[in-house]
């Protein structure tokens, strides 16, 4: 069957304990436990988001793993960017769903990693004055060379896997922020070289352009050979007025311990997401069923309030025209997310919308 888009979803591995979690945020943490006890905010305000088919599940069984993939490629989905932490000298957090799914061969699934090079601290989630304290929990490094080559070693199995994503016939890898990375051409430099020494085509590295210091040709200047756009802060810039604005509320939130709610109508995002750029062979456009950090972050959380599928269904098409034009192999479009149920943007079935927004993507993608 044909498909009118590559939609990549972000696949985040938080759902399964780990000692790190539990001894900073109690023993048996994960996602699900800001996600059960979020509160609405405000009259019509869509809080707890509780899942539906799949549960409040653990990512170390196969059959949940599974189950998704199931349900993925059913709804037009190619294939999950599992988010990938490596923070230097082989230090890993979440690595346990995805080194499973490597060695058991199973789901038969596309997947490709996402490298997701932020430190990991106390900070992020501020729901409370006992959370405000600032710990760091593991610190993202960037080691230098030595490093770099064993962060390679350890993701060439990965790359050699027939389910991995490609495109020119070179597997993807998607780095969360470009920008954070001191000597990111030395990066680039060895792993093409080690894939090439490794019997691969090459790497097609691609960057992620998000917030008001991003510059699509500063990362592609860098060595990517992709971008993947994310426009929320532009979006969130022309919701409001202008980027001043938007500053200034987001400051006055801030001081004011969240009295003023970073609030934003899905509709008047999903307007101003894309730009003109997401039409270039190799800028890859993202689209989003919703956004409300509110689980994790409560009254400091910024919400995108009234997301439907009915509206969902409008964004996947105005995605799918502007890359329309592209050769096939190019016509990319990462979805945040399939499972990033603390921000309120998935794609898995809740008690509220059930599959609805699956079937919304599943129609626009097949064409029926």
């Amino acid at each position: 069957m044909s498909r009118k888009a590559r939609v990549i979803a972000f696949y985040l591995p938080q759902f399964h304990p780990i000692p790190e979690n539990d001894e900073n945020w109690g023993k048996g943490f994960t996602e699900w436990t800001n996600v059960a006890q979020a509160k609405p905010l405000f009259k019509n305000h869509d809080q707890p988001r509780i899942p539906a088919d799949l549960g409040f599940y653990d990512l170390r069984l196969p059959e949940i793993r599974e189950a998704q993939a199931q349900m993925a490629q059913e709804h037009g989905v190619e294939g999950f960017m599992y988010w990938h932490y490596w923070f230097g000298n082989g230090k890993m957090l979440l690595e346990k769903p995805f080194q499973e799914v490597l060695a058991s061969g199973k789901p038969d699934f596309p997947f490709c990693l996402g490298w997701a090079n932020h430190s990991w601290s106390t900070k992020t989630w501020v729901k409370d004055k006992k959370l405000k304290r600032d710990k760091m929990i593991v610190e993202q490094l960037y080691l230098g060379e030595e490093d770099y080559r064993k962060h390679f070693d350890y993701v060439l199995p990965a790359f050699k896997d027939e389910r991995y994503i490609t495109v020119d016939g070179c597997p993807i890898f998607v780095v969360y922020d470009p920008l954070a990375i001191p000597d990111i051409e030395i990066f680039i430099k060895i792993w093409r070289e080690m894939a090439s020494a490794n019997g691969l085509k090459g790497i097609h590295f691609v960057g992620l352009r998000s917030g008001r210091l991003a510059n699509l040709d500063k990362i592609l200047n860098m060595g990517f050979d992709a971008v993947n756009s994310r426009g929320m802060w532009e979006a969130e810039c022309a919701a409001v007025g202008n980027k001043w604005l938007k500053m200034l509320r987001s400051q006055i939130s801030f001081k004011l311990g969240g009295a003023v709610l970073q609030k934003y109508e899905y509709e008047d995002i999903i307007k101003n997401l894309f730009s003109e750029e997401e039409k270039i062979e190799n800028v890859y456009p993202t689209i989003l069923p919703g956004y409300d950090r509110t689980a994790r972050s409560a009254r400091q959380a910024i919400i995108y309030h009234g997301s439907t599928p009915k509206l969902f269904g409008k964004h996947v098409d105005m995605a799918i025209k502007l890359i329309e034009n592209k050769k096939d192999e190019h016509k990319i479009v990462f979805l945040k997310s399939w499972n990033e149920w603390g921000e309120a943007n998935y794609m898995e079935p809740d008690l509220k919308y059930g599959l609805g927004y699956l079937k919304e993507l599943k129609k626009r993608i097949f064409g029926n």
